[in-house]
């Protein structure tokens, strides 16, 4: 099985210098005072594409060979790992196909489309999404880049982590929101490349919890495609290679319902002025509803991952919270 090392996100950090936004990390003596701790916000919703897909993406493709440009990359996503790909793919000029649910957020299809790439739609819950691009892939010849199960990926995920404790030195616990875990994964080993003492948490949507399953069963635990607000984390399994890092390096998972993500979207928006999508949220919600053990009085990073939702989701979303 492919492996991914602390080596890999710094180089994977060369590769994107220049290229990826360096988001800034926000601070509010309001949010500490509230969770009783201080915390750092990464905000990938400032990302390019508006989240932190955009690094893994880039690493992946930019390593490329001109015969694999030539013939395009394939990849499946509901719609950040989509647009990172379209994107880092336009930038590169490679051909892009990108399989997407038909529910996939207006903005993100739109996105994707933007960037240049063919988007083929499927039915979530329906059709096998995998099984779609693997054909597309065998069909033309192209790379597949998976959203979370490639160590390429995984590296450039985890520059966001290793930018957050450049910029804010000395964390005693890092905060990831967890879909597929790529950018758990790659957080992890940032982390604990840096400073092995370091508490790394995920965050999963209570109807996704299939990481906390996992860690607590020790093998990988599929589950039907969960029913939450949280798109970008509607995984229903993680990967062996994220699996494996995540269980090695993390100290555990915990869930937060669609309020409490409801509730986390609206605070950062009525306090911080910004826009988070609900999975973006995950990590915030975590701290606010004191689902997190052992942070009190700590140094604690959170890592916003995305901003990418509809304005009338949004409004929706946060209303009567």
């Amino acid at each position: 099985m492919p492996t991914v090392t602390f080596e890999d996100v710094l180089a994977a950090a060369a590769r994107l210098r220049g290229v990826a936004h360096r988001t800034p990390v926000v601070t509010s003596r309001t949010l500490d005072a509230q969770v009783g701790a201080q915390c750092f916000l990464k905000c990938e919703n400032l990302q390019r594409v508006g989240a932190f897909k955009f690094r893994g993406a880039y690493n992946a493709l930019v390593q490329l060979s001109p015969a694999q440009r030539a013939a395009g990359v394939v990849a499946y996503s509901s719609g950040n790992h989509a647009q990172g790909v379209a994107l880092a793919a336009a930038l590169l000029k490679i051909p892009a196909t990108i399989v997407m649910p038909s529910d996939a957020p207006l903005s993100k299809l739109a996105a994707t489309r933007g960037y240049g790439a063919q988007v083929v739609l499927y039915e979530r819950g329906v059709d096998d999404r995998q099984a779609i691009a693997e054909h597309l892939v065998q069909e033309r010849g192209a790379t597949l880049i998976a959203p979370y199960d490639d160590p390429q990926i995984v590296a450039g995920a985890g520059t966001a982590a290793l930018e957050l404790l450049e910029d804010a030195p000395g964390l005693d616990a890092l905060v990831v929101c967890v879909g597929g875990a790529g950018l758990f994964a790659g957080s992890c080993l940032a982390a604990h490349g840096v400073n092995e003492s370091i508490a790394l948490w995920g965050v999963e949507p209570q109807a996704g919890d299939d990481l906390a399953r996992s860690l607590a069963r020790g093998e990988i635990v599929e589950i039907p495609v969960p029913q939450t607000i949280a798109d970008g984390l509607q995984t229903q399994a993680t990967s062996a290679l994220t699996f494996e890092i995540v269980r090695t390096h993390a100290r555990g998972v915990v869930t937060v319902s669609d309020d409490e993500l409801r509730a986390a979207m609206r605070w950062a928006f009525e306090r911080l002025k910004l826009v988070i999508e609900p999975s973006g949220a995950a990590g915030l919600a975590a701290m606010l509803s004191g689902r997190l053990p052992d942070v009190a009085g700590k140094r604690v990073g959170i890592i916003i991952t995305g901003g990418n939702v509809d304005p009338e989701r949004f409004a929706q979303l946060i209303a009567g919270c």
